[in-house]
């Protein structure tokens, strides 16, 4: 059973003053490993309508090759995920002040030849339609390094609120913005608000960066993950439940 990191006051400040809040080893080697265990698991997992949501990539690396993107809606169909979802329930509770719901939740596997993600904020992908505020941990699964793409966040500018629904951040945004490269451990914890931009790099190493993205909101403003689920698979559905006639883009 894995533990439930518990955070301090200090750590709480951190968190709302910056936006994000790193959090070491919050996982024990062998948790660490066990989530590793989980994660081979889940990527063996038949791919079938109904079930875990599997996105690919082309490789950066090799165009011919096709690679596991990201894999999302994970728990109702693996249990270690569904408990290492719920050991992450109480630390974001400290920090939304109230207990948490997840929302949604996901693995991006950014193998070797894997894109990166632009700068963005969370919300902007339509989350406001929902409730107003959010936060996500990061679970490193895999060393995450500058070489294979690790997280990138920037300071402050959280503060600054949601920029636009369903649009990129632009030049303008980021006037004032330093992205910071935030390798991480296996074990380690990333807390992060809806507001706070990040973005990462591709990862053109020969090394996989496996991280697990679990995403809450505040009881108090409703369960949202089955609506969530519902609308974005209206628009993005899985890779095995699309419709060949039809054109899929991923906007934020």
């Amino acid at each position: 059973m894995l533990r439930t990191p518990v955070l301090t006051q200090d750590q709480i400040d951190v968190f709302y003053n910056t936006g994000s809040l790193v959090v070491r080893g919050a996982f024990s080697p062998e948790e660490a490993k066990l989530i590793q265990e989980w994660t081979g698991e889940l990527a063996a997992l038949p791919e079938a309508p109904g079930r875990q949501w599997v996105f690919h990539e082309k490789s950066l690396k090799d165009p011919a090759q096709k690679l596991i993107s990201r894999i999302e809606y994970i728990h109702p169909f693996h249990a270690g995920f569904k408990e290492l979802a719920e050991a992450l329930r109480a630390p974001v509770g400290q920090l939304l002040g109230e207990e948490a719901v997840l929302f949604k939740e996901k693995v991006n596997f950014k193998m070797p030849g894997g894109d990166g993600f632009k700068p963005h904020q969370d919300s902007q992908a339509g989350w406001d339609k929902y409730t107003d505020f959010f936060i996500s941990v990061l679970v490193c699964i895999d060393e995450a390094t500058v070489a294979n793409g690790c997280l990138e966040v920037v300071s402050g500018h959280h503060k600054r609120g949601l920029f636009r629904s369903w649009e990129p951040m632009t030049a303008d945004d980021m006037k004032g913005m330093s992205f910071v490269s935030v390798p991480t451990q296996p074990g380690d914890l990333i807390f992060f608000d809806c507001y706070a931009p990040h973005q990462s790099q591709p990862n053109l190493s020969d090394k996989i960066r496996r991280l697990y993205y679990a995403t809450y909101n505040k009881l108090s403003a409703g369960d949202h993950q089955a609506q969530y689920y519902a609308d974005k698979h209206k628009n993005y559905p899985p890779d095995i439940e699309r419709d060949p006639a039809k054109t899929y883009v991923f906007r934020v």
